[in-house]
Protein backbone atom coordinates (compact mmCIF):
# COMPACT_ATOMS: atom_id res chain seq x y z
CA UNK A 1 0.00 0.00 0.00
CA UNK A 2 1.24 3.35 -0.70
CA UNK A 3 0.09 7.14 1.06
CA UNK A 4 -0.17 10.05 -1.07
CA UNK A 5 -0.13 13.39 0.91
CA UNK A 6 -1.97 16.09 -0.86
CA UNK A 7 -1.18 19.92 0.93
CA UNK A 8 -2.33 23.11 -0.06
CA UNK A 9 -0.05 25.94 -0.11
CA UNK A 10 -1.98 29.67 0.86
CA UNK A 11 -0.21 32.71 0.93
CA UNK A 12 -2.17 34.86 3.55
CA UNK A 13 -2.25 38.93 3.36
CA UNK A 14 -3.61 41.17 6.37
CA UNK A 15 -4.83 43.50 3.83
CA UNK A 16 -5.56 44.64 0.21
CA UNK A 17 -2.38 47.39 0.23
CA UNK A 18 0.26 44.45 0.45
CA UNK A 19 -1.05 42.68 -3.03
CA UNK A 20 0.30 43.78 -6.16
CA UNK A 21 -1.47 46.52 -7.88
CA UNK A 22 -3.00 44.58 -10.44
CA UNK A 23 -4.29 41.99 -7.88
CA UNK A 24 -5.82 45.18 -5.88
CA UNK A 25 -7.73 46.68 -8.92
CA UNK A 26 -9.07 42.96 -9.43
CA UNK A 27 -9.96 42.49 -5.74
CA UNK A 28 -11.50 45.73 -6.14
CA UNK A 29 -13.46 44.56 -9.66
CA UNK A 30 -14.86 41.58 -7.69
CA UNK A 31 -16.03 43.86 -4.84
CA UNK A 32 -17.55 46.05 -7.54
CA UNK A 33 -19.56 43.01 -9.17
CA UNK A 34 -21.33 42.42 -5.67
CA UNK A 35 -23.44 45.30 -6.52
CA UNK A 36 -25.10 43.45 -9.41
CA UNK A 37 -25.80 40.55 -7.65
CA UNK A 38 -29.31 38.96 -7.11
CA UNK A 39 -29.74 37.49 -3.81
CA UNK A 40 -32.94 37.66 -2.41
CA UNK A 41 -33.32 34.44 -0.75
CA UNK A 42 -29.99 33.61 0.40
CA UNK A 43 -28.60 36.87 0.45
CA UNK A 44 -25.41 35.99 0.26
CA UNK A 45 -23.62 37.72 -2.29
CA UNK A 46 -20.50 36.49 -4.68
CA UNK A 47 -18.78 38.91 -7.03
CA UNK A 48 -15.55 37.52 -9.26
CA UNK A 49 -13.30 39.19 -11.18
CA UNK A 50 -11.31 37.62 -13.67
CA UNK A 51 -7.91 38.97 -14.98
CA UNK A 52 -6.61 38.26 -18.15
CA UNK A 53 -3.28 38.14 -19.45
CA UNK A 54 -3.79 41.50 -21.47
CA UNK A 55 -4.73 43.11 -18.28
CA UNK A 56 -8.70 43.31 -19.69
CA UNK A 57 -10.80 42.38 -16.20
CA UNK A 58 -13.86 40.11 -17.03
CA UNK A 59 -16.37 40.36 -14.03
CA UNK A 60 -19.46 38.23 -12.86
CA UNK A 61 -21.90 38.00 -9.54
CA UNK A 62 -23.98 35.24 -8.27
CA UNK A 63 -27.67 35.06 -9.83
CA UNK A 64 -29.97 33.51 -7.77
CA UNK A 65 -33.54 32.30 -8.96
CA UNK A 66 -36.69 30.36 -6.83
CA UNK A 67 -36.05 27.57 -8.25
CA UNK A 68 -32.78 26.58 -6.85
CA UNK A 69 -31.02 24.86 -9.20
CA UNK A 70 -31.28 26.90 -12.13
CA UNK A 71 -29.11 29.53 -9.92
CA UNK A 72 -25.69 30.93 -11.58
CA UNK A 73 -22.79 31.15 -9.34
CA UNK A 74 -20.55 34.46 -9.81
CA UNK A 75 -17.50 32.12 -10.59
CA UNK A 76 -19.36 30.68 -13.86
CA UNK A 77 -20.90 33.86 -14.69
CA UNK A 78 -17.31 35.63 -15.08
CA UNK A 79 -16.16 32.49 -17.02
CA UNK A 80 -19.06 32.82 -19.34
CA UNK A 81 -18.90 36.34 -20.25
CA UNK A 82 -15.05 35.30 -20.74
CA UNK A 83 -15.86 33.14 -22.98
CA UNK A 84 -17.95 34.91 -24.64
CA UNK A 85 -16.18 38.40 -25.47
CA UNK A 86 -12.38 37.39 -24.53
CA UNK A 87 -11.62 33.44 -25.51
CA UNK A 88 -8.14 32.86 -26.52
CA UNK A 89 -6.84 35.15 -23.76
CA UNK A 90 -5.04 33.07 -21.10
CA UNK A 91 -6.74 33.74 -17.84
CA UNK A 92 -3.89 34.74 -15.19
CA UNK A 93 -5.83 35.27 -11.92
CA UNK A 94 -9.55 35.36 -10.11
CA UNK A 95 -10.33 37.40 -7.31
CA UNK A 96 -13.23 36.24 -5.41
CA UNK A 97 -15.58 37.66 -2.28
CA UNK A 98 -18.45 37.72 -0.82
CA UNK A 99 -21.00 39.01 1.68
CA UNK A 100 -24.01 39.09 3.39
CA UNK A 101 -25.97 41.59 4.88
CA UNK A 102 -26.65 40.10 7.64
CA UNK A 103 -23.32 39.96 9.49
CA UNK A 104 -20.10 40.44 8.29
CA UNK A 105 -18.42 37.70 6.29
CA UNK A 106 -14.90 37.73 7.96
CA UNK A 107 -12.71 34.69 6.50
CA UNK A 108 -12.40 34.32 2.83
CA UNK A 109 -15.06 32.27 1.12
CA UNK A 110 -14.17 29.72 -1.14
CA UNK A 111 -15.33 28.70 -4.77
CA UNK A 112 -18.24 25.65 -4.21
CA UNK A 113 -17.08 21.93 -6.13
CA UNK A 114 -18.79 23.03 -9.43
CA UNK A 115 -16.83 26.24 -9.77
CA UNK A 116 -13.73 24.63 -8.83
CA UNK A 117 -14.41 22.19 -11.39
CA UNK A 118 -15.12 24.58 -14.24
CA UNK A 119 -12.03 26.84 -12.93
CA UNK A 120 -10.08 23.12 -13.03
CA UNK A 121 -10.82 22.58 -16.70
CA UNK A 122 -10.28 26.04 -17.90
CA UNK A 123 -6.63 25.71 -16.44
CA UNK A 124 -6.41 22.21 -18.00
CA UNK A 125 -7.23 24.31 -21.32
CA UNK A 126 -5.14 26.83 -21.17
CA UNK A 127 -2.59 24.80 -19.78
CA UNK A 128 -1.49 27.71 -17.14
CA UNK A 129 -2.52 28.03 -13.72
CA UNK A 130 -4.61 30.42 -12.50
CA UNK A 131 -4.24 32.14 -9.36
CA UNK A 132 -6.80 32.53 -7.40
CA UNK A 133 -7.41 35.68 -4.80
CA UNK A 134 -9.74 35.40 -1.86
CA UNK A 135 -11.20 37.71 0.50
CA UNK A 136 -14.67 38.60 2.48
CA UNK A 137 -15.61 41.71 3.69
CA UNK A 138 -13.36 42.05 6.09
CA UNK A 139 -10.54 39.86 7.51
CA UNK A 140 -7.34 38.03 5.56
CA UNK A 141 -6.86 37.31 2.16
CA UNK A 142 -6.15 34.11 0.67
CA UNK A 143 -3.69 33.64 -2.62
CA UNK A 144 -3.32 29.90 -3.97
CA UNK A 145 -1.00 29.44 -7.07
CA UNK A 146 -3.91 27.30 -8.84
CA UNK A 147 -7.11 25.70 -8.58
CA UNK A 148 -5.75 22.75 -7.96
CA UNK A 149 -4.50 23.12 -4.46
CA UNK A 150 -8.49 23.47 -3.74
CA UNK A 151 -9.23 20.50 -6.53
CA UNK A 152 -6.25 18.69 -5.92
CA UNK A 153 -7.77 14.88 -7.99
CA UNK A 154 -10.07 17.10 -10.53
CA UNK A 155 -11.53 15.05 -12.84
CA UNK A 156 -10.70 16.53 -16.54
CA UNK A 157 -11.01 15.35 -20.00
CA UNK A 158 -7.68 13.23 -19.99
CA UNK A 159 -10.39 10.33 -18.51
CA UNK A 160 -12.65 10.67 -21.35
Amino acid sequence: MQHKILQTHIQVYDKAEELSDSWQALLAKARQALDSSYAPYSNFYVGAALLLEDGQIVSGSNQENASFPLCLCAERVALSSYHAQFQGRKIVAIAITAKNPKFVIAEPVSPCGACRQALSEEEFRQRQPIQIILQAETGPIYVLDSIQALLPLSFNPQFL
